[in-house]
């Protein structure tokens, strides 16, 4: 997997240019990393899989709304493999997006001086 490197453009493109909304959506996600994460470890190890699926879909979300492609491709994947009920290597793949939202949230900090 690739590292993530922030995409300005594209991400303004996406919020209609707007830089505040940028902003704030940065804010929201550096806010929300950790309990984002702690989601996708409590329904992991509860074994309840449509929580799981949930927290997985919002994850590619989020990582599509910041550009990063190769994450959110990431998470499509896992998603899908769930959906279809397989389990194989799901503790790595949970942990792949663990790296891969506190590595965007690193980046993030950086583009706002934190």
């Amino acid at each position: 997997m690739l590292a993530y490197s922030l995409n300005r453009p594209v991400i303004l493109e996406r919020l209609g240019d707007d830089e505040e909304i940028l902003l704030m959506m940065i804010d929201m996600y550096l806010q929300d990393v950790d309990n984002n994460c702690a989601a996708l470890s409590s329904a992991l190890a509860a074994g309840d899989q449509p929580t799981l699926l949930r927290e997985v879909h919002t994850v590619k979300g989020l990582l599509a709304t910041f550009a990063d492609e190769d994450g959110a491709e990431m998470a499509a994947a896992s998603e899908s493999r769930l959906r279809a009920g397989d389990t194989n290597d799901v503790e790595a793949a949970i942990a792949a997006m663990q790296a891969r939202l506190r590595e965007v949230a690193e980046v993030l900090k950086r583009e706002i001086g934190g």
